[in-house]
């Protein structure tokens, strides 16, 4: 196996305990404060000490999962406060 897929691998096997209760947390503060882009949820996580970091990684793979499963939704766009680019605000889906 070569470098990169290994520790791709091995990546995505040390999050796989926390995916479930990131997701959660996810959909509890899209219901709590409403509709945000992965920076943003990102940002929220780490202040109140669920991540290590404000690094959006932590939330937007989390956020594709969510969209997977239907249970958020794209519903615009915003520039991002760190980036100055376009970014997807998320929200969770109403049923």
């Amino acid at each position: 196996m070569d470098i990169s897929k290994e520790t791709r691998r091995e990546s995505y096997e040390a999050v796989l305990p926390t995916t479930k209760q990131r997701q959660s947390l996810i959909l509890s503060l899209l219901r709590e404060i409403g509709p945000m882009t992965a920076q943003e949820l990102a940002d929220v996580l780490h202040r109140r000490g669920h991540t290590p970091s404000n690094e959006r990684n932590l939330a937007a793979p989390r956020l594709t999962e969510l969209k997977e499963a239907g249970k958020v939704e794209a519903t615009g766009k915003k520039i991002c406060h760190k980036t100055g680019r376009n970014v997807t605000v998320w929200a969770e889906r109403k049923e």
